[in-house]
């Protein structure tokens, strides 16, 4: 009981720190405000969250929606099962949830039933040719010409049908609004209903949304306006939002409104320009009174234009506010014809300003100052560019929709430029790289300010819940964001033993300094340094170890130069190697085999990089990860004309200093990789940072809470041989039987607990509140 709430937890006993959290949770849904917080890895963040907001929802009568938002599929799938495994927990239990729908949504290419479209690897293919079936002119024509027994083939000679899956459930939902019985389902609960059924994972998901009492799905349908306006738009107020590993929410908002154009999509373009020329040509034709009705509708504004848009939404526009939506659309494109010759003559533009061999940065406004003087091209036409383009895709009653890709980016590219004069960046670069000699332009649209994408989510929704293990320093995330949580906490890890050793490896046997500073990294010195901790780390410690580096190329000059000196041969000696590459499915044979290596007991050695898929939402849990090794800081490429550019913006904008954000962003990735080692307080593992510069106080300080209360000051300033003896005495001091029964009442609460605990939060606060009463009657008056 939390208040006057009875919360249903699914354990028998639960953490101290699992409490707490759920209470602050508490106070946050009760007060509708925002929370700011930091829940140490491996302490049950999860379930305490679900268990807390399920309890809330059901008890209360006014039902508030639970939005839950991850990063990755894979997390969003633990976060299913949790969630299945709660509810299963409350049904035998005695709680009757007779009603509750709780399901996730991820992409086309993750869900399709379809061989012919599932066959394709590509998500943007994928979603091409789902659309191809799926859009209702599509349909019809498919129809008409299977009755004509004429093949509907598209430009790469595939023929095209109905989709069966889609079809059973466009047929189902004419009969029933609930399609889907209630329950929980995971990716696969779904796609196996599907199977069984014959309907669409992907579509029956999207249509259960405002049925669903718990919806989780990834970051990108909340913050990503494209994706946000199909299946995001219809969530009241009162909804829950939680972001959950939250630690990277900033990247994700500069994403989202970012755009890059090369002289490939460029091409591309032109090529869907033809096209759409000609197909207007022969609409006018055979039917000029579509157009004529488009054009109609665009002159009552583009609100009549954005109904029923559901399956039939093409080209997603990037950005589409209220007063967009109730404006007539400008004269100079609402004929077909001119819309097409204006896109053209932005095309062109484009392909001219790419042609400098300089770099050149300017701001939204001086880049449509410059388009307007050579093109006569206004800014305000160039807003509707997006969902003009997405009219007359479904006017023309386009196939093919895969050849638009590269239209649609510029059609978002003119909507994002032209709607925003601050916070945004416009950058030509004529090299790929600048050791490059043959010239590769890139076109960067970049967004400098992620508070433009979060701050409509914050402002729409009573309760956002922005949640991690690594969000440390708290501050820096409202000033980023410019938010204002009514709750900001950081939580420490309650512990009956030390499971988990943080040490910083400052130099070698030899005692030469460790660092990966771009002026010594490649020093052979550092780098055998760097191999024979690896070494020892591969020959003392058992099982699984887990080492990053801060970049891909980093990485793989570490290992050439490891190769060279014998290193890898030794490491061989004591485990198999593996390592991570930027291929997703290379990555996971890796993984697999990885985790084959030590289940056998032959143990293995995994190379990864921080801020790849390794480090994020990838458990190493008991055997699988009993050391992680932190070669270096990870920095960001300081050279980057983007990331200087945003270190600019929030210099002037949010007073934080450039300095202060490189480090606070490579300790947060420092932090997500160090937490991959520890899964629970039955777990341990030992977190190694080899860098000199993990012992400054301005590095130590901006670690998570949890793991600064346990970094002690003789294990900040280590050599190899030193860390290797601290490591052995932690593992044989891990290797002792665990007592669960001394945990209980330190670091695992029963019920009875928990009221002892309430009884004497009660008793404190009554006695603060006598005190504080007594002092103000005592207060002494002076007589007249």
């Amino acid at each position: 009981m939390i208040d006057d709430l009875p919360v249903i937890f699914p354990y028998d006993y639960i953490y101290p720190e699992q409490y707490e959290y759920m209470c602050d949770l508490k106070r946050s849904l009760d007060c509708k405000g925002h929370c700011l917080l930091e829940m140490p890895s491996g302490t049950g963040k999860t379930v305490s969250l679900l268990s807390l907001i399920i309890s809330y929802q059901l008890h209360y009568p006014e039902t508030r929606k639970l939005v839950y938002c991850s990063r990755t599929v894979p997390e969003i799938d633990k976060a299913l099962m949790e969630l299945k495994r709660l509810m299963e927990y409350r049904q035998a239990h005695g709680a009757n949830d007779p009603s509750f729908i709780g399901l996730g949504l991820t992409s086309r290419k993750n869900l399709c039933l379809n061989p012919d479209v599932n066959k394709h690897r590509e998500g943007r293919i994928v979603d091409a040719k789902c659309r191809d079936r799926t859009a209702s002119w599509n349909r019809r024509n498919i129809l008409e010409q299977t009755t004509a027994a004429t093949p509907n083939n598209d430009d790469d000679g595939d023929e095209i049908e109905l989709c069966p899956f889609y079809e059973t459930l466009e047929t189902s939902s004419k009969e029933t609004s609930m399609p889907l019985p209630s329950g929980v389902y995971t990716m696969d609960d779904l796609k196996d209903f599907g199977q069984k059924m014959t309907y669409c994972p992907y579509y029956l998901a999207r249509r259960m949304i405002p049925f669903a009492n718990v919806i989780i799905y990834s970051y990108h349908y909340m913050l990503d306006p494209k994706v946000a306006d199909l299946v995001s738009k219809e969530f009241s107020k009162d909804t829950i939002v939680v972001f959950d590993e939250a630690h990277n929410i900033d990247s994700t908002c500069f994403e989202a409104l970012s755009v890059d154009l090369n002289t490939n999509v460029l091409e591309a373009s032109s090529r869907s320009i033809k096209k759409l020329s000609q197909r207007v040509e022969q609409i006018k034709q055979e039917d000029s009174q579509k157009l004529k009705d488009e054009y109609e509708k665009l002159v009552e504004g583009l609100r009549m234009t954005t109904e029923a848009r559901d399956e039939d939404l093409i080209l997603a526009n990037p950005i589409l506010p209220d007063d967009l939506l109730k404006e007539a659309v400008p004269g100079n494109i609402r004929q077909a014809q001119h819309f097409v010759q204006f896109l053209n003559r932005l095309i062109e533009y484009l392909r001219a300003r790419m042609r400098v061999r300089h770099v050149v940065a300017e701001t939204p406004t001086s880049f449509l100052h410059h388009l307007r003087e050579i093109t006569y091209i206004d800014a305000k036409p160039l807003r509707f560019s997006a969902e003009r383009l997405s009219s007359l895709v479904r006017t023309l009653e386009l196939t093919d929709l895969e050849d638009y890709w590269a239209l649609s980016r510029v059609a978002s590219f003119a909507t994002i430029c032209s709607t925003y004069e601050k916070g945004f960046m416009v950058l030509f670069e004529p090299y790929e790289n600048d050791t490059d000699k043959s010239p590769n332009p890139i076109l960067h649209l970049t967004c400098l300010d992620p508070s433009i994408v979060v701050q409509p989510v914050f402002n729409r929704f009573s309760t956002v819940v922005v949640t991690s293990g690594t969000l440390s320093p708290l501050d820096m995330y409202p000033r980023m964001l410019k938010i204002y949580p009514v709750i900001q906490k950081s939580y420490t890890m309650s512990l009956t033993r030390s499971c988990f050793l943080p040490m910083v490896i400052t130099r070698g046997s030899d005692q030469v300094a460790m660092s990966s500073k771009f002026e010594v990294r490649s020093d052979p010195a550092v780098v055998r340094n760097f191999g024979n901790l690896l070494i020892e780390c591969a020959r003392v410690v058992p099982d699984g170890v887990v080492a990053f580096f801060p970049s891909y190329l980093y990485m793989e000059s570490i290992v050439a130069m490891w190769n060279e000196m014998g290193v890898l041969r030794d490491v061989w000696k004591h485990k198999l190697i593996f390592v991570e590459t930027p291929d997703a499915a290379e990555t996971s044979v890796a993984l697999a085999n990885y985790r084959a290596a030590c289940c056998n007991g032959r143990g293995a050695v995994l190379l990864s990089v921080a801020r790849g898929k390794v480090s994020e939402g990838i458990d190493f849990d008991h055997n699988y990860g009993r050391a992680v090794v932190m070669f270096g800081i990870p920095y960001q490429y300081t050279e980057s004309r983007i990331l200087r550019a945003r270190l600019e913006y929030l210099r002037e904008e949010c007073e934080i200093r450039e300095n202060d954000f490189l480090t606070f962003d490579a300790m947060r990735h420092a932090a997500q990789c160090m937490g991959r080692v520890l899964r629970g307080k039955t777990d341990y593992g030992l977190m190694v940072l080899a860098d000199k510069r993990y012992g400054r106080a301005d590095k130590l300080s901006k670690l998570p809470k949890w793991i600064q209360n346990c970094v002690s000051e003789t294990a900040t300033n280590l050599s190899t041989d030193m860390g290797v003896s601290m490591m052995k005495r932690f593992l044989k001091s891990m290797a002792q039987p665990f007592d669960q029964i001394g945990q209980l009442g330190v670091s695992l609460w029963s019920l009875k607990d928990i009221e002892t605990h309430q009884k004497g939060k009660n008793a404190t606060a009554a006695t603060q509140k006598v005190a504080a009463n007594t002092n103000g009657s005592s207060a002494v008056v002076p007589s007249g």
